[in-house]
């Protein structure tokens, strides 16, 4: 997985969404075996842009519930959710406590978007999970695991959810929504 280079994606629609000035927030689950690397590279990215960073944990729901409040208090202008399997699970809660302080969220899967979030930027994982298909059908066909070359990802999509966009007073430039691979109305 590009997770560096998907993390400094996100950072920049997540930049072009939020006033000059203002934090950025990330929120990740810091019981996850990435999350450190994860935190690194975000870190690193916030650092090069001179972005201020709000990190943010949570790894329950009621830290989740702690986590958004406090984006809200310190005024993030927008919200970066982690990679992370827990969180993609608590995706409804996230979605609706941003919407509700109305935080634009950028988010790594499509089903964020699905579920009500602003944005979501990252692999197409059905190409991926084609992929892995692939893979297993010429392992059991004799293929020695080692002999098959590494592959990654060549597809991303980006998701705008156009109705929180527009219960967020976010109007989307034409040429940000013609690179959209899917616009949810």
């Amino acid at each position: 997985m590009l997770t560096a280079e998907l993390a400094a994606k996100r950072v920049e629609v997540a930049r072009q969404l939020m006033p000059k000035g203002a934090p950025l927030a990330y929120l990740m689950n810091p019981l996850a075996p990435e999350a450190p690397r994860y935190l690194q590279e975000i870190e690193a990215i916030a650092r090069e842009l001179k972005q201020e960073l709000i990190v943010v944990k949570a790894s329950n729901p009621e830290q989740i519930d702690a986590a958004l409040a406090e984006v809200n208090r310190r005024r993030a202008g927008a919200l970066v959710v982690s990679i992370d399997g827990y969180l993609f699970s608590r995706r409804e809660q996230i979605v609706t406590l941003a919407a509700r302080d109305r935080v634009p969220a950028v988010y790594d899967r499509r089903p964020y978007a699905v579920a009500g979030g602003l944005v979501s930027y990252g692999e197409d994982l059905s190409g991926a999970y084609r992929q892995i298909g692939v893979y297993a059908a010429r392992i059991l066909k004799g293929e020695k695991p080692a002999d098959l070359p590494v592959v990654q990802s060549a597809k991303f999509e980006l998701v705008i959810n156009l109705r929180t966009a527009k219960a967020l007073g976010i109007e989307f430039p034409p040429q940000v929504l013609a690179l959209a691979d899917e616009a949810i109305e």
